[in-house]
């Protein structure tokens, strides 16, 4: 369950319910078996060249595996579930294959079609970016499953979400949002100790809604939900730094990766482990010397 986390272990409970156990935040690092990712589609889709990043992401202290099927670039195409489900199975089997249970495996998605036959195969988290708006299903599996699950903010689809976004007060709104997601999946039965939430930056926001949350990232961690927070290489930092290769955010990335510890955050979801690992670990071990004086 997400209340309690255990960096790179889990174990299944009577009932299927998964216990990450431990403290320190955790590290996702994402996998993205598609060919249209905005940062790197098509470098992992064969088999062999995602079962590389995967043995690197674990060299470099990585504690969940996200796989997705679908980019959810802005502008980009819905791709159909069995579509999804040829990418995403064979690289989770593979993986656990591999590496056993070494590894937590999440699976990006926000079809109950999806996330099933990735659970079935392997995966341990569901990771729905539409908070379960898009197919309500999900909660339901995520109930019957025990599997924990995170639930995002997003305006719009993928295809629309950044076409003239507005918010009077993205922070609240944002929270309202979440907190309607929260109460649909308590709802369908998922406990509250399986529930992550995610204020979705980028996903349908403008610079200064991507900086007003990450301004306020504590008024989410003070939900008590556990939050992952995702900027990887995001679009609106290159506007700050004035870089157009997403590649060259790596740093850009770290520093958000900082500052959300400092505020609480638990789970980063991010491209690049290693130089995130550094960060979080930094910036975790300040807040524990803070915390003891």
């Amino acid at each position: 369950m997400f209340s309690q986390f255990n960096r790179r272990a889990s174990s299944r409970l009577a009932g299927g319910i998964h216990t990450i156990r431990g403290d320190k935040p955790l590290i996702m690092g994402i996998l993205n078996v598609t060919p249209d990712s905005f940062s790197d589609g098509g470098k992992f889709s064969g088999l062999d060249a995602a079962l590389q990043q995967v043995e690197l992401m674990l060299s470099e202290g990585v504690d969940i595996i996200d796989i997705g099927g679908e980019s959810t670039r802005p502008g980009a195409e819905p791709v159909a579930a069995s579509e999804q489900i040829q990418r995403v199975v064979p690289v989770i089997e593979a993986i656990r294959q591999s590496v056993g249970s070494d590894v937590l495996i999440s699976i990006d998605t926000t079809l109950s079609e999806v996330a099933k036959a990735a659970l079935d195969a392997g995966a341990d988290i569901i990771n729905d970016v539409s908070g379960g708006r898009a197919d309500q299903t999900i909660l339901a599996l995520a109930a019957q499953t025990g599997a924990p699950i995170i639930l995002m903010h997003s305006q719009g689809t993928p295809k629309t979400m950044q076409d003239n976004p507005h918010y009077e007060d993205v922070v609240q709104e944002v929270l309202d949002a979440l907190n309607d997601s929260i109460n649909a999946a308590l709802k369908a039965g998922v406990k509250k100790e399986a529930i992550a939430i995610d204020p979705g930056i980028g996903f349908g926001k403008r610079k200064q809604d991507n900086l007003d949350l990450l301004a306020h990232l504590d008024r989410f961690v003070a939900t008590g939900f556990p939050v992952l927070l995702g900027t990887s290489r995001k679009r609106f930092m290159g506007t700050i730094c004035d870089v157009t290769e997403p590649s060259e955010l790596v740093t850009a990335t770290a520093v958000t990766t900082a500052l959300g510890v400092m505020a609480g955050v638990q789970m980063f979801r991010v491209h690049d482990v290693k130089e995130n690992r550094q960060a979080a670990d930094v910036a975790w071990a300040i807040k524990q010397f803070r915390r003891a004086q």
